[in-house]
């Protein structure tokens, strides 16, 4: 045995041993054999990315007690659990999830109001629940929650950290994860951190990227772009108390932090595993591709990157192996796909990853009438790794970020900003005859594109108000987008208000923060007249809270391929993204504004399959033929003897 890798093996063996000893005598077997299945493959990662840096080997120990300290802290209802789901490592591509997206406050007011709305949660059909930003942040301006002050409490008008153990003891009893954003780029300039660095703490300085002048911010500026262009142009802010200009790559009170130095990655990782000890099952890691910076690039999705996300996936497999990471990377498609992890890192990285390329073709493909793009798309997305699966979704908080389909577009020969630009001119109303309501986001007109807002039922053409008449066809796009969502997805997201066809937020009491900032459009507060009149099976939201249900219900159907893979099948109708997963079923999307016929044998699925669902799929003299209405969807599948 050669000398360095007899003390590779040593320092190995002294951290297993470090680990190991947090837990008390009678944990300490379990402890070991946790340890010897992934305690050496958080050395490489780690290695890989810090092992150059001085003191390194003393930083490790400190980390694993700290991880040691944690694990043997988990509860025993969460270790049952972590156990359980390592003998079915793909157990939320198995069962079908269905996940729902929602603020605190708008959906229930406060952590214990969300408790009360499990009942409609289980109605809808949902297992899995992402609560937006909920953990104490920036007084004032905080961007939506995700300038975090705290990682350690929760915001004190939505309840307490007690209360959140309450809250995921609850939805665990009801068979729902729970899910929680962990902000990785950046803190608020009120966070303890930042305090103390603008304090002159010389250790804490270090959490971030502090330049004395501009040389070296206006270098990197050269090369990297803005998230806010408008509202927050630039990338790095004066801050007197700091004596220079440090990173802000959102906003100016959200300070990055500095990943090259390594105790960074450990309080992160802390602050996780903590979450995690709470009852937290997911993690949305917000902002991860920004994570490293480096002089003459774009900043984002650098390889160091992958190599942080993969340490703390082994960070969470050591002391919460129960627990999902789910990527936010709203960047090209197959950018999106390395935060799975590639080559070595394949399956190593994140469990899930938002599909934001799909859903911005698909309403790309509503307001242009062909399916052009999502068929594109989807035929260009490799498939992701054992047990590992998309996150689809039609709204979300954020505005539809059009830069992820800039490649889709330049590589058919197109003018990026024109023929996405008329997409969005259209979702925005602002083309004659458009049937959306939607609004720009950070684009002046004439200017480019960058985004969109707007509520689902408003960029669908759903009315206004939710007792006036439904036009049909209304209701046919808004049951298309979401029947791709759910076709498509490991765990499709239903954004909070859409299962009740809630229009764009129009409170008086919201109009300050929608001119602030234009997101909020798509963050009215779950309405209670809605809610009455789901009750009282009136209006639009009692037809899409069916329509909603009724998708559920046929993801759950016995026959449905939940772990099959997604592939594109060829078809001369300009307008129909035809689908399949697996050879078991095949779902068909009609993005035109007129109708098409399909012949179902031809596609080989007539005799023998059946429907799974359909909205606006009308049979024919013969069997095999459907006429599909315009923005129609047809669900089939394999009928098992």
């Amino acid at each position: 045995m050669s000398e360095a890798h007899h003390q590779e093996t040593f320092e190995l063996a002294a951290l297993r041993q470090r680990f190991v000893s947090m837990f008390s005598v009678a944990h300490r077997a379990a402890a070991e054999r946790q340890f010897d299945r992934v305690g050496s493959a958080l050395v490489e990662r780690l290695a890989a990315v810090y092992g150059g840096t001085a003191g390194f080997a003393d930083w490790m120990t400190t980390l694993y007690e700290d991880l040691g300290r944690l694990a043997a802290a988990r509860p025993a209802a969460l270790v049952a659990l972590d156990q359980q789901r390592a003998l079915q490592p793909d157990w939320f591509l198995r069962q079908h999830m269905v996940g729902y997206s929602a603020y605190v406050d708008r959906f229930g007011g406060t952590l214990a109001g969300v408790g009360e709305r499990i009942d409609h949660l289980r109605a809808l059909g949902v297992d899995y629940l992402h609560l937006l930003p909920f953990l104490q942040a920036r007084q004032g301006e905080s961007d939506g929650g995700f300038a975090v002050s705290s990682f350690e409490h929760v915001e004190p008008a939505l309840g307490t950290m007690d209360d959140l153990e309450t809250l995921a003891s609850q939805l665990q009893e009801a068979g729902i994860s729970l899910c929680a954003d962990l902000v990785l780029n950046h803190v608020a300039d009120d966070h303890p951190w930042a305090q103390a660095a603008a304090a002159g703490d010389p250790a804490m300085r270090q959490f971030f990227h502090v330049f004395p002048d501009r040389i070296l911010p206006d270098a990197y500026e050269a090369t990297v772009g803005e998230v806010f262009p408008q509202a927050a142009p630039g990338n790095f802010s004066q801050v007197p108390a700091m004596g220079g200009w440090v990173w802000t790559t959102f906003y100016p009170f959200q300070w990055d932090l500095n990943y090259a130095h390594p105790p960074v990655f450990a309080a992160i990782a802390h602050a996780l595993l903590q979450l995690a000890n709470s009852g937290v099952k997911v993690f949305r890691l917000d902002s991860a591709p920004f994570l490293w910076k480096r002089l003459g690039t774009l900043c984002i999705n650098q390889p160091e990157v992958h190599q942080i996300l993969a340490a703390l996936r082994a960070c969470v497999e050591l002391v919460a192996p129960g627990v999902l990471l789910k990527a936010e990377a709203i960047v090209p498609t197959e950018q999106v796909s390395a935060y799975f992890g590639r080559d070595e890192l394949r399956g190593r990285e994140c469990h899930l990853a938002y599909h934001s390329g799909l859903m911005a073709s698909a309403w790309a493909a509503l307001a242009e009438g062909h399916a052009g793009l999502p068929r594109q798309l989807l035929a260009d997305t490799p498939p992701p790794p054992e047990a590992c699966g998309w996150v689809t979704y039609v709204r979300c908080h954020d505005d539809i970020v059009w830069g992820v389909l800039r490649p889709l577009a330049e590589a058919a020969g197109e003018d990026f900003s024109r023929r996405i630009g008329a997409a969005a001119a259209y979702l925005e109303g602002r083309t004659p005859g458009s049937f959306a309501r939607g609004a720009a986001f950070q684009t002046l007109d004439g200017e480019g594109v960058h985004g969109s807002n707007g509520m689902a039922a408003a960029l669908v053409g759903l009315p206004e108000h939710m007792l006036d008449d439904i036009q049909p066809a209304a209701l046919r796009r808004y049951v298309l987008l979401y029947a791709l969502a759910f076709w498509v997805g490991a765990v499709p997201l239903i954004y909070m208000g859409d299962e009740l066809g809630q229009y764009s937020n129009k409170d008086p009491a919201d109009a300050g923060r929608v001119a602030l900032d234009g997101r909020w459009l798509q963050r009215p507060a779950l309405s209670a007249e809605a809610l009455a009149a789901l009750s009282s099976g009136r209006g639009v939201p009692a037809a899409t809270f069916a329509a909603l249900t009724a998708l559920v219900a046929a993801r759950r159907h016995q026959h449905w391929p939940s772990a099959s893979k997604v592939s594109v099948v060829a078809h001369p109708n300009p307008g129909l993204l035809i689908v399949q997963r697996g050879d078991e079923a095949l779902g068909i999307f009609n993005f035109s504004a007129s109708h098409a016929m399909v012949d179902l044998e031809s596609l080989g699925v007539g005799t023998g399959w059946s429907d799974l669902f359909a909205s606006g799929a009308d049979g024919m003299s013969s069997r095999d033929l459907r006429k599909l209405q315009p923005w129609a969807t047809l669900w089939r599948s394999r009928t098992h003897d």
